[in-house]
This record gives C-alpha cells, structure tokens and sequence, in this order.
C-alpha cells in the first residue's frame, strides 16, 4: 500500500474513460488505485493486490459483474466491499446486485466526487476507528468479533460477505429483539424505500446455511411468522 494512503480500491469497467476519471478521483482521495477493463483482468488483479473494495461495473465483457462479485465472495480471507456501477436505474436491477452482495450502488451517468463519499462511508463501515470499535459477542460456540470482522463457530472461522456479516452482528447484538424484513433494510443496508425485502431473506438464508442452523430447531437465528427474525437470547 502506498504512504499515506486510504486504502485499496481496484475499479472495474470497460470504458477506459470511466475507469481513467473515477481512478483519478480515488488516487486524490488517498486510494491505492488498480484498474481493470474486463472480468478476468479484475479477478486477477483482486488476487494480487487484495483491494479493500472493488468499484465492479455490472454489464462487463468476458465474465459478467455479478459473476465477478460471486468470486470474490467465495474466496478465502478477509472479505472485500463492492459498490456495484450501473446503467440502469430500475429497482428491480439495483436489488438483484444488493441480493448477491454488494454493499453499495450507484447509477450512470454519476459524479465521482460522490462515488468518493460512497467508497469512504463504505470502508468506514467495515473499518471502524479503533475507538468505536466493540466487544466479541458471543452465544454459545458462536463467537462474532466486531473489531475484526471475523466470525467462529466451534472454533472455525466461517466466510461471510460484508453484507451477511453486518446483518448477523446486527442481530447478535440486540437478542431477543424482533425485527421486520423493513427495519432490517434499513438498518443493514440503509435501504428505506424498496417494496421488495427479499433481499433480507435471502441473506438469512445464506447465514442459516453458514451456521448450520435448522430452520425448524434454528440454535441462532429465528423467524417469528409474519413480523420477522430475531436472534435468540
């Protein structure tokens, strides 16, 4: 990593002008900046340098972006934020990438100087000052460590997305506590306004699936019929 720098960012499309202008921004934010114009350059790169986040254009020759992210999700270690760019505003293509994992979107055309403010927030969420850092919480062979972004259970470390990661802390934290589909949205993914939460299930789904937990004998995460889920205490 360079001196002084924010961190590391790869930044992924095929329109070199794109990936030119938003390089550019990142490097005078304080990025160490890779750049790739295709799926298979993008995944190479990610394997060498392991960026801290990834600005992943969806519509991308060779390997698509959503493949790319899927990637990158399945490989071990710490997992990498992805802010997916796109061309088309509809919601129900913003929330396929939100379903598949990214932390954040945003639509072309855009400003850079906001796809800066939106990289920052992001690795800002997942990189905490070491002040605001918080406790391990633990339940019972789950042992869920903030501070690192690390989870164990029975001593194994499992491979969580950011997303997953956030949605099992937030939950973890608050036992007991039940929370809607909407609430969830909001809270995990800042997400306030779409009809369609089934994102949030698929995601419980996939952590289920993580913790080995049952769904009818679930040890961790519960659904309450027709409100939501909750962590059990």
């Amino acid at each position: 990593m360079a001196k002084n720098s924010s961190g590391t960012v790869l930044v992924v499309d095929d329109e070199p002008t794109i990936v030119d202008v938003v390089g550019r921004y990142m490097e005078r934010a304080g990025y160490e900046t890779y750049r790739a114009g295709d799926g298979p350059e993008a995944l190479r790169l990610a394997a060498l340098h392991r960026p801290d986040l990834v600005v992943l254009d969806v519509m991308l020759p060779g390997i698509d972006g959503i493949e790319v992210m899927r990637q990158l999700h399945e490989r071990p270690g710490p997992p990498t934020a992805v802010i997916l760019l796109t061309a088309r505003g509809e919601e129900s293509d913003r929330l396929v990438g939100l379903r598949h994992g990214a932390d954040d979107y945003v639509v072309k055309p855009f400003s850079p100087a906001e796809l800066v403010a939106r990289v920052d927030a992001v690795l800002r969420r997942v990189s905490p000052p070491p002040e605001a850092q918080e406790p391990p919480i633990e339940c019972g062979p789950l042992r869920i460590e903030p501070a690192t972004r690390r989870v164990f259970l029975d001593g194994d470390e499992l491979s969580l997305t950011m997303r997953e990661f956030d949605l099992l802390a937030y939950l973890a934290d608050r036992p007991g506590r039940v929370f809607s589909r909407d609430q969830l949205m909001e809270a995990v993914w800042n997400e306030s306004f779409f009809s369609d939460t089934s994102t949030v299930t698929v995601h419980v789904r996939r952590l289920r699936a993580k913790l080995g937990d049952d769904v009818a004998e679930p040890r961790f995460i519960e659904t309450v019929w027709g409100v939501g889920y909750r962590f059990r205490s």
